[in-house]
């Protein structure tokens, strides 16, 4: 054979030996098998940074170094309540347009409160009374698992798993093949009849299994020697609560978690590093019972890590309990990516991680530091409120809700003392903006009768949704929180802001650092760019280019 016949049919070879990858990489298909959408309630953006070090390699970094990582990731809105983050994520736009303007708003018409996904005309499938009566009814966007199901003429799937029933429901769309939530009496994972009218037998498997149990019958104790948690303040310090008052490791979990009569509470579970875990067992299950990935059509899954939210009420931002919990959620993650890459090979899944919204931190321990901060204390505004339009106009009930930032009037009674309502909510915002804590207040009318394109008052604007959003709304100064209610109890003195990760792992994403503004409304559109389907109708989120190849 000739020097030159053998340099070719060495060519040859190797040619048929790089089939299938590119430099070592197996070539990804054109489109994805799988898209795994995963949220971490309340995971502020330094996180990634602050623990770094302590990450495994199978995790976070490993999404982190190997994908496309967004460093400049913020919502554009105002009011970041959960509900609002996974409405906004699922459909690519923003409250203004997909209607889901805070967790809870006030019905007029009907004269009552109204919470985001919860739907009467619904009853609980597989758990207690009233713990499933939910449906996307709100949301008045498609979402991006609407659009993948419609043009695959609904072959494809989209299921969503969560703790937070606002996690599942919401961001598995109109059309979700299913949703499940965790069931806080009993922690078993439940639905609605929304979705079907009996749970799967494999879900039933599932529950049965008692994993419930296997995790709270152990201590919680920190995953590295507590002395190696330098990131965070002391274990014992002033900014917690703790579980049933107890603020430092180790806990006794089935101590706390006993009712005193035999049974358990397992609520407990929620709050503690398992409860991620739980999820992640449970969304592993929902891939292979249900058979995602398997077709020649994109399925998708969305899997909302809550813990980080519900442990949010008992301890600070930088607790060695948060620090903890994210670690061992790193592990949690790491699994799940092996199980993916095993189970399809991670070029046919594309992975997102996010999150909601971010957690403040507590303006106690800013105001330590001489940082401007503090809380406002909406009741006792509100009822000064009601005092001064009782002098101004008369005795009665001018004000008939607030709940985040917003002051809700009672138009009724306005329109029938011949009042104007934009007289009504000019005295209201002059008075508001007048309390410590209030940089500005802002008019319904004004939002309506304006387009306002940057800075607080266009943040403000893309929260408004003129059927649902109060008369007013208020622009805390930077630093300062509200202590949030319902129904008259206290649900956490931790308000959050808008700077979260965005990661993106996985299929044809490229290997990149993103340092200029991206917002986790751009996610359904980049995706449904890459998909070539249409994006969901009302997005306003743009295509990030840089992500794939």
């Amino acid at each position: 054979m000739s020097r030159n016949s053998l340099s070719g049919f060495i060519l040859v070879l190797l040619i048929l030996a790089g089939v299938g990858t590119v430099y070592g990489q197996k070539i990804p298909p054109l489109k994805p098998k799988l898209i795994v959408a995963i949220t971490v309630s309340g995971m502020q953006y330094d996180y990634l940074s602050v623990y770094w070090d302590k990450f495994s390699d199978g995790g976070f970094r490993k999404m982190a170094t190997s994908g496309a990582n967004c460093k400049n990731a913020r919502y554009n809105y105002l009011l970041t309540d959960p509900s609002v983050g996974f409405a906004s994520i699922a459909t690519g736009t923003r409250p203004s347009e997909h209607g889901i303007v805070s967790d809870y708003w006030y019905r007029r018409i009907t004269n009552e409160i109204v919470n985001s996904i919860e739907d009467q005309d619904q009853s609980t499938v597989g758990g207690s009374y009233g713990s499933g009566t939910y449906s996307p009814w709100a949301l008045h966007s498609r979402t991006l698992s609407d659009e993948m199901r419609v043009k695959s003429r609904f072959k494809s799937r989209s299921i969503g798993v969560s703790m937070d029933p606002n996690a599942a429901v919401l961001m598995a769309g109109h059309t979700a093949s299913a949703a499940y939530w965790l069931d806080p009496a009993r922690a078993s994972w439940i639905t609605s009849s929304y979705y079907m009218d009996s749970l799967p037998g494999w879900v039933n498997e599932f529950n049965e299994k008692n994993y419930r149990d296997l995790y709270l019958d152990r201590t919680w104790e920190t995953l590295r020697p507590i002395a190696e948690y330098s990131e965070s303040m002391l274990d014992n310090n002033p900014y917690e609560t703790g579980l049933y008052g107890q603020i430092t490791f180790p806990y006794d979990l089935a101590r706390l978690s006993s009712d005193g009569k035999g049974g358990k509470d397992y609520s407990l579970l929620m709050t503690t590093p398992w409860g991620n875990t739980y999820t992640k067992d449970m969304a592993i299950a929902t891939i292979v019972n249900e058979e995602l990935g398997r077709h020649d059509v994109t399925d998708m899954i969305h899997i909302g890590f809550s813990t980080t939210k519900y442990l949010a009420n008992h301890y600070s931002t930088w607790s060695v309990e948060t620090q903890d919990t994210y670690l061992r959620l790193d592990e949690d993650i790491a699994h799940l990516l092996g199980f993916l890459d095993e189970q399809f090979g991670m070029e046919n899944v594309l992975v997102y991680l996010t999150a909601e919204n971010a957690l403040a931190v507590d303006p106690n321990y800013l105001a330590e530091s001489r940082i401007p901060s503090g809380f406002f204390n909406y009741r006792t505004s509100v009822s000064l409120l009601k005092s001064y339009l009782n002098a101004i106009y008369g005795r009665g009930e001018w004000v008939t809700f607030y709940y985040a930032q917003q002051i809700y009037l009672n138009h009724q009674l306005i329109e029938d003392s011949n009042l104007s309502l934009e007289e009504v909510q000019d005295r209201v915002a002059r008075f508001m903006v007048q309390m410590n804590g209030v940089s500005n207040a802002l008019q319904a009318y004004v939002l309506q009768q304006n387009y306002f394109t940057d800075g607080v008052l266009h943040r403000i604007q893309n929260s408004y949704y003129q059927k649902r959003s109060g008369d007013v709304i208020l622009y805390l100064t930077p630093g300062w929180v509200e202590h949030s209610n319902v129904g008259g109890g206290v649900y956490a003195e931790f308000r959050y802001t808008n700077h979260v990760p965005l990661i993106f792992y996985g299929w044809k994403i490229n290997r990149v650092s993103i340092p200029y503004r991206v917002s986790p409304v751009d996610i359904a559109p980049s995706i449904a760019s890459f998909l070539e389907i249409s994006m969901p109708d009302n997005a306003t989120g743009v295509v990030i280019s840089d992500l794939i190849k």
